[in-house]
Parts: C-alpha cells; structure tokens; sequence
C-alpha cells in the first residue's frame, strides 16, 4: 500500500484548524457551534473516501459566504484547486429553489462549475446531508422549502451520480418532512415487513451459502439490503397499495470476485430455487445510466414466499454506493478493493489516515460524465424572462427526471430522458447526426422520426445530406438539448436568407 504523505495530513489538519478558528463564535440554529457542520460535512466526504484537497474544500466551504475568509487567504493558505472548489459550493448555496429567476445568474455560474468539476456537486450534497439531519432546528415553513428542495434537486443528483449512499439518505430525510404521515406509514410498514420476512431471509441465506459451498465457491459474502422508506413510498402507489405485491422490502445479496462468477451464482440459484418469470434483470450485461451493474433474480424460496436476490462483484458494490465519487478516489496498488478506508473513522478522531493526493489535475473535466457536461451547457441561451421561466422546467424535465438507455446498433449506450423521441436520441449523437437526420430503425423496423424510444430500444440513424430541421421538428423533440441545437440552426439560416434579401 502506498504511503499517506505527511503534505496530506497537514492540508487537511490546517484547514481542520483554519475552519474551527474562522468560524469561532457562531452558533447554528441547534445551539451547537457552527463548526460542527464544517467538520461533519468533510467527514461525510471523508466516508465517501474522498481525496484531501476535497475534504479540504468541505472544511472550508462556508468561510466565503459567512465572510470569515475572503479568496486571497484562502488561495494563499490552500491553493487555487481548493479556491475554485469552495467559490462553486458558495454559488451553488445563493440558489433557492423559490424565486429562481432571482438567482438564474448564479445558477447558471454554479452548473458551468460543476461542468468544469463534479467534485463541486459532491461537497455540496455532504453539506445538504448534514443541514438535512439537523432540520429539526429550522422553523417549519423552511423546512417544507428545504426538503422540496432536496427531494426534486439535491438526491435526483445524487442519484443520477449513482451515490446511492447518499441518494437514500436525501431522499428519506426529505420525504420525513414533505408527507410526515406517509412517512410515519412506510416506517411502519418497514419494521413490521422486517420483522416477518427477516428470520425466513436469514435461513434462505444459510441455504444459499450451503449450494455454492457444495458447488465448489468459497470466496464470496453475502448480506441483505433494506428498501429506502421513500423508495418503498413510490413502490407502494405504482403497486396500487398493496403492500403484498412487493416483493423487494429486503433483497439478499452476494459479492463475488468475478463476472464469471456472478453467472455462476445464478445459475446454482436457478438450479435449486425456481425463478419468477419476468423479473430476472440484468444490470450486468446492460447497465443503468447512471452506471449501476448487478444482476437482479428473483425466486421462490420453497416456504411460500418470495425473495429478490443481488449478484455482483465486490467492485460493482463498492461503486452502486459510491458512484462517481468511487471514480474519484484512490486504488489501493494491487488490491482487488476500491477505495481508502472502509469508513470515517480517521477523520472522527481526527488521526488523518489520508489517501495520497499526488500530481494535481489542471483537467478539471476528467471522469465528468456527459450529462454534467451538458447540464453546464444549458443556461447559455437564457436571453429573456420566458426563457428563464422554462429553465428550470426543463431542467427537471432533462436531468432529474427517470432515465432509460438506448443502444447503438454497435452497442453503445445513449443516457436520455423518458419520453424522449428518435431525434432526440440523433441530436444525443451528434448535432450533425440529429441536423441530417431523414430515418431511423428501432430493434431493425423503421419509424417515424417521432416515435418514442423505450428503454433498451436498439436505435439506428440513417442520415441524409439533404435532410435539414424544420420547426415542425420542435414539436417533437422533448429535450432541451435537441431544441437548442434545432433553434440554433433555425436561427442561422434566418439570417442567411435576411442577408440575400
């Protein structure tokens, strides 16, 4: 293993020191000091094993816009990563979720930041966590506003990141106080579902164990996972709310070492437990957009019930946690494990156990996925208030709303919105391929350019040199994206003809 440098430890314990004596007197609305959130938010970022320099930012994430530093100290003290880090969070904290049009200037700096570094949206959902576990502190009416927030913005992003360890939590917190008597109910629900389903669980999982130990497999684990109260919530109406038609509550899971050996445990589970038709998923072979892989079965465990069973690889379990975060933290040379340490625990006590931060990237768009990319795209062509009242309409509609993936004939996979339509999956392409686009087959059949696609959908583009957009075009496409670069060409070839008259 590679040695923690003793730069690390004293980024990290100068700034632990710098945040505490700059925030020396201020108090939160629990009474507590203000420090306290600086420091919980970096442990936070610290569990998801993140590198110094960005714990670093979350210690110092308030100095700013609380005015106990200004830039030049912090750039002076810390460098100009850690500066460009804690000004993004700063604008991501002056937009409200109410009243946006008043903020669309700094909405609009902060999602070019995140563009230009995802590391910005990580510090900012540590520092929503936190705030979100001490809403209690916060007058009623703020803590409607702050949840609607976290519930349709701040965890849809954690989610679409594939951080689903903070995704659930976001999303729980926020449910709490959005419907507080749904909540109540899906609490309720949880434990008594729990405490009926989990001694038949446990034993099904003895049995497991037993059939891959007979079969020859002894370097694997298993586990349960439980379903989130607000995903259990939105489970429970799509299933008319009968709770019986859930079969997920707790799921077994089991890590491997391999892809090999994730289908070699579906089929010795096959082999002796019988699945339900129609709920095997394979996440493996075609994973989600957010980059999640496992296989999903689900069978009937021969004492009258139904279990749902996870297969995956140790690695893809650390990154269905993790997400992003796990493409931005160290490897440990050699291991076959991601990441640093297994928890916080360094960074509670206060002995940093960091992980080395060598060679900082000047490449801040390095590991940023497209969508982020194109998310800092969006506001370029806000130019007037009916723009601005449609920005964040569509963004929801875009980015925070659920996701399906369709595939090039060649295989690759293109992240869109549900709903979208053939030539919004062109323009995903290329802006050239969706501006002579004249055709398209879905799974082999031609359609219509407005034909919906479908999740898992094979799309092929046939394109045409005479082929140009025309308005009608606007009227089909959903994204934000494709009627950007519609009106874009719209607009230039107005001109072109304004200039020959």
């Amino acid at each position: 293993m590679e040695s923690r440098t003793a730069e690390d430890k004293a980024l990290v314990k100068k700034a632990y020191d710098f945040a505490m004596k700059a925030h020396e007197g201020q108090l939160r609305k629990s009474g507590e000091p203000y420090f306290i959130h600086c420091f919980e938010t970096a442990k936070i970022l610290a569990g998801l094993k993140m590198y110094p320099v960005t714990i670093t930012a979350g210690l110092l994430h308030d100095s700013i816009e609380d005015g106990v530093a200004t830039e030049d100290e912090i750039r002076k003290e810390f460098g100009d990563e850690v500066l460009f880090l804690v000004n993004g969070v700063t604008k991501l904290g002056k937009v409200k979720y109410q009243g946006v049009e008043r903020h669309i200037e700094s909405l609009r700096k902060f999602l070019v930041a995140v563009a230009q570094d995802v590391r910005v949206l990580i510090i900012k959902l540590a520092d929503r966590l936190h705030n979100m576990r001490t809403l209690e502190y916060v007058r009623p009416d703020k803590q409607k506003r702050i949840a609607l927030e976290t519930l349709e913005v701040y965890a849809p992003l954690a989610d679409r990141l594939s951080i689903r360890k903070l995704a659930r939590e976001l999303e729980d917190l926020s449910f709490k106080y959005i419907h507080p008597k749904e909540y109540k109910e899906m609490v309720e629900i949880l434990k008594t579902k729990k405490e009926e389903t989990l001694p038949r669980l446990e034993k099904f999982i003895k049995a497991i164990k037993k059939a891959l130990a007979e079969d020859g497999m002894t370097n694997f684990t298993t586990d349960y996972r439980q379903k989130g109260v607000y995903s259990l919530y939105r489970k429970f109406k799509t299933k008319g709310s009968d709770i019986e038609k859930i079969y997920d509550i707790l799921a077994a899971r089991i890590c491997v070492e391999t892809v090999a050996d994730c289908y070699k445990v579906l089929g010795i589970i096959h082999s002796k437990w019988r699945p339900v038709p129609g709920k095997i998923k394979d996440y493996i072979a075609l994973p989600k957009p957010n980059g999640y892989r496992s296989i999903h079965t689900t069978v009937f465990s021969g004492d009258g019930s139904i279990v749902e069973v996870q297969i995956r690889t140790n690695s893809m379990h650390y990154v269905s946690e993790y997400g992003i975060a796990s493409h931005l933290t160290y490897k440990k040379s050699g291991s076959k494990h991601i990441g640093g340490d297994n928890d916080e625990s360094w960074f509670t006590q206060f002995l940093p156990k960091i992980v080395n931060y060598s060679n900082t990237s000047t490449n801040k768009t390095e590991g940023v996925p497209k969508w982020i990319k194109d998310l800092g795209e969006l506001p370029k062509n806000i130019k007037t208030s009916e723009d601005k009242d449609g920005f964040i309409e569509d963004l929801k509609a875009d980015f925070f709303n659920e996701r399906i993936f369709v595939l090039t004939p060649k295989g690759e996979v293109v992240d869109l919105p549900r709903g979208s339509k053939i030539l919004d999956f062109a323009y995903a392409i290329h802006s050239d391929v969706g501006d002579h686009t004249s055709g398209a087959k879905i799974n082999g059949k031609m359609v219509a350019l407005d034909t919906m696609i479908h999740n898992g959908d094979i799309v092929q583009i046939i394109t045409k040199d005479a082929s140009k957009p025309s308005a009608k075009w606007l009227g089909i496409v959903s994204t934000t994206m494709a009627k950007r670069h519609i009106n874009n060409y719209l607009e230039k070839q107005e001109k072109m003809v304004r200039k020959i008259k």
